[in-house]
C-alpha cells in the first residue's frame, strides 16, 4: 500500500509540475522535440511495420503482435529480443515520425501501445512479463515514455514515469561502472528535467560522473572488456552530455575527459579493414566511422590490451591484438594471453567471436580459453576470472615483443609474442614450469581453408590462393611438433567455429596442438605456403616470401 501511495503522490506532483490538463494531444501541426528526435531511436522496425502490427528486432524474422499486444510474447526465447520489445523504443519511433510528418494515427497508436503496456505490466503483477521491470528495459523505456509525454499528459503516463523514476533512483538496482548504469542515469535525468525534479537530475549527474570514471580508465580503455562496447558508451555519453546541457546543467569535466579519451581506444581497437577486432562480446561486423587516428601505431593500454599496426589508412597493413589484465567480468571472455593477427589485407588469426547472450553450450565455448588463440596447461584445472600481467615489452618501429604471464591453471604460464613488420611474421613462445605440459589452439579466419597439415606445419589458403603457414616447433630442440590437429565445425565438444555476426556461426579451421613438456614456439607466416625455419644457438631464422627474418629465443623470451 505504501508503494502505491508514494507513486500516487509522485504522479500528482508530475501533473502539477507540467501545468497541463489531462488528455491526448488533438490534431495539430506536429512540433519536433529533442526528447523524440534523439539518436536513441532504433533503425527498425519502421513506423509502417508497427502500424501493420509487426515488429522486428536483432535482424530476426518479423513478429506479428497485433493491435492488442501480448506483452509476454517471447517468440525466440531470446533475452535480447525481449529486452528490446519491453524497451518500447519502437513505440517511440511512432512519436518521432509523428513529429516529422504530423500523422495523427502514429501518435494515436503510440498512445495505445504505451497505455496497454502500463495496464498489463504493473510492477509485481501476477501476469506482468518477467522482462518488464528489469533494470535495463526500465532505463531504455523511460526516454521513450518521456518522448510520448511531450504530446500526451494523462495520469497513467505521468504515474508510470513516476514509478520509473523511483526504480531508477533505487541504489539496489543501479549498475554502477557499467553501460547499463549510464543508460539508467540518462533515463533518470530525462524524467527529472522533463518535470523539473532537481533531486532526480542531480542524482543522475552525480552517479554518472562516478560510473564513467569506473567504466573508462584514464587512458580511455573501456573496462567492460569488449571494445565494441566502447562505441556504445561513447555514443551514450554524448547523449548524456547533450541532455545535461539541455537541462541547463554543467557537464562535469571528468565525464567530458573520459568521453574524449574513448576515441583513442576505439581507433586503436579497429583493424585496417575498418572493422573492430572482435574481442569479448563484440561481433566481427562492427565498423566504427568518423573517429580520428592517433599518431602512434602501437599502444599498450594498462587495462589489458596491446594493439599494433604497421600504418594507418592502409587496408593491406598488418595489425595485431594481445589480451591481458584484470580477470574476466562484464562483457569479457577468458581470452588472456590471446592474440589476433591481420596481415596483407586479410584476417589470419581471429577470435571465435560473439554469437549471442543466450545461455547455451556454444555461448559457453565462445567464452572459454578454447575459443581463443591462447595456451592451456594440460590436465590442470582452469581457474576462471584470473588476472594476467604484461611483464615485459619492447616496442620498435619494425618489431615489437611482449611477455605475459598468469596462474590461471595454478602454475605460471608464460607467453612471449613477437611481431615483425615489413616481412610479416608473428612468433609466439609458450612455456610452463617443469613437470607441467602446455598446449595451445589457433583459430584461422573462416575465409581460409586447409591446404596441408603435417611435419609441424599447417598451410591454409583463401579463394584467391593467397596462403599462410603456421609452423610449430619444440624449444630448444627446434624439432617440429608432431600431431597438430586441424578441426573444423566440430560440435562435441565445440571447436573450429567463428561467429561473423549476431547469431551467425561458420565452420573455420582451428589448429589444436598436442600437450608438450617443452616450450612450444608457434610462428605464423602470412603470404607463403613454403616458409623455411631453422635454429642455431638460440637464434631462429625464417625464410619468408618477402625475405629472411631472424629472432632470438632465450628462456621464456623472444627478441
Amino acid at each position: 500500500m505504501r508503494r502505491r501511495t508514494q507513486a500516487l503522490v509522485l504522479c500528482i506532483v508530475l501533473l502539477m509540475t507540467c501545468g497541463v490538463t489531462a488528455g491526448t494531444a488533438q490534431a495539430r501541426e506536429a512540433k519536433r522535440t529533442a526528447e523524440c528526435q534523439g539518436d536513441w531511436l532504433p533503425a527498425t522496425p519502421t513506423a509502417s511495420d508497427i502500424m501493420g502490427g509487426e515488429v522486428d528486432f536483432l535482424d530476426l524474422a518479423p513478429v506479428k503482435v497485433g493491435k492488442d499486444v501480448d506483452w509476454r510474447t517471447d517468440p525466440y526465447r531470446n533475452r535480447s529480443w525481449s529486452m528490446v520489445f519491453h524497451s518500447l523504443r519502437w513505440m517511440g519511433r511512432l512519436v518521432a515520425d509523428y513529429e516529422t510528418n504530423g500523422n495523427e494515427a502514429y501518435l494515436t497508436r503510440a498512445v495505445e501501445i504505451a497505455k496497454d503496456w502500463v495496464a498489463d505490466n504493473p510492477r509485481g503483477g501476477a501476469k506482468t512479463s518477467p522482462y518488464a521491470w528489469q533494470e535495463h528495459p526500465i532505463a531504455l523505456r523511460a526516454p521513450a515514455l518521456v518522448c510520448l509525454s511531450k504530446h500526451v499528459s494523462e495520469s497513467w503516463l505521468s504515474g508510470s514515469l513516476a514509478e520509473h523514476a523511483k526504480m531508477l533512483s533505487d541504489p539496489r538496482l543501479y549498475e554502477k561502472g557499467h553501460n547499463h548504469g549510464i543508460d539508467q542515469d540518462i533515463a533518470l535525468l530525462g524524467i527529472g528535467c522533463r518535470y523539473g525534479r532537481d533531486q532526480w537530475s542531480s542524482l543522475a549527474i552525480r552517479r554518472l560522473t562516478e560510473t564513467v570514471k569506473l567504466d573508462v580508465d584514464s587512458q580511455g580503455a573501456l573496462r567492460e572488456q569488449a571494445p565494441r562496447y566502447a562505441l556504445y558508451v561513447y555514443d551514450r555519453l554524448k547523449v548524456a552530455m547533450d541532455n545535461i546541457k539541455a537541462c541547463k546543467r554543467k557537464v562535469p569535466d571528468d565525464i567530458f575527459r573520459r568521453w574524449e579519451s574513448l576515441e583513442d581506444f576505439i581507433s586503436h581497437s579497429t583493424q585496417p579493414d575498418g572493422f573492430m577486432v572482435p574481442i569479448g562480446d563484440g561481433g566481427a561486423d562492427v565498423r566504427p566511422v568518423g573517429y580520428s587516428h592517433p599518431k602512434q601505431t602501437v599502444r599498450v593500454f594498462g587495462g589489458g590490451y596491446v594493439y599494433g599496426r604497421t600504418a594507418w589508412d592502409k587496408p593491406e597493413s598488418a595489425f595485431y591484438s594481445i589480451r591481458f589484465g584484470p580477470g574476466m567480468k562484464y562483457h569479457g571472455h577468458e581470452d588472456h594471453l590471446g592474440v589476433t593477427y591481420y596481415a596483407q589485407g586479410r584476417d589470419v588469426l581471429v577470435d571465435a567471436g560473439f554469437d549471442s547472450y543466450e545461455n547455451s553450450g556454444y555461448r559457453d565455448w565462445t567464452m572459454s580459453p578454447e575459443a581463443h588463440n591462447t595456451s592451456m596447461v594440460a590436465g590442470a584445472r582452469f581457474r576462471g576470472k584470473s588476472a594476467s600481467a604484461l611483464s615485459r615489452s619492447s616496442i620498435g618501429s619494425d618489431r615489437q615483443s611482449y611477455r605475459l604471464t598468469d596462474k590461471a591453471y595454478g602454475v605460471p604460464r608464460t607467453r612471449s609474442v613477437l611481431v615483425n613488420h615489413r616481412q610479416d611474421v608473428m612468433a609466439v613462445l609458450d612455456t610452463v614450469p617443469k613437470g607441467s605440459k602446455v598446449r595451445n589452439v589457433w583459430h584461422f579466419s573462416r575465409d581460409l581453408s586447409t591446404v596441408s597439415s603435417g611435419g609441424g606445419q599447417v598451410v591454409v589458403k583463401d579463394k584467391a590462393d593467397w596462403r599462410a603457414t603456421l609452423v610449430q616447433v619444440s624449444m630448444p630442440s627446434c624439432r617440429p611438433v608432431a600431431g597438430l590437429k586441424v578441426v573444423r565445425g566440430q560440435k562435441n565438444p565445440y571447436q573450429g567455429w567463428v561467429s561473423s555476426a549476431y547469431l551467425q556461426r561458420h565452420p573455420a579451421p582451428a589448429v589444436v596442438s598436442p600437450a608438450s613438456g617443452d616450450a612450444v614456439l608457434t610462428v605464423v607466416v602470412p603470404g607463403t605456403g613454403k616458409p623455411s625455419l631453422s635454429c642455431s644457438g638460440g637464434k631462429v631464422s625464417l625464410e619468408t616470401s618477402e625475405g629472411q627474418v631472424s629472432f632470438r629465443v632465450s628462456g621464456a623470451t623472444l627478441s
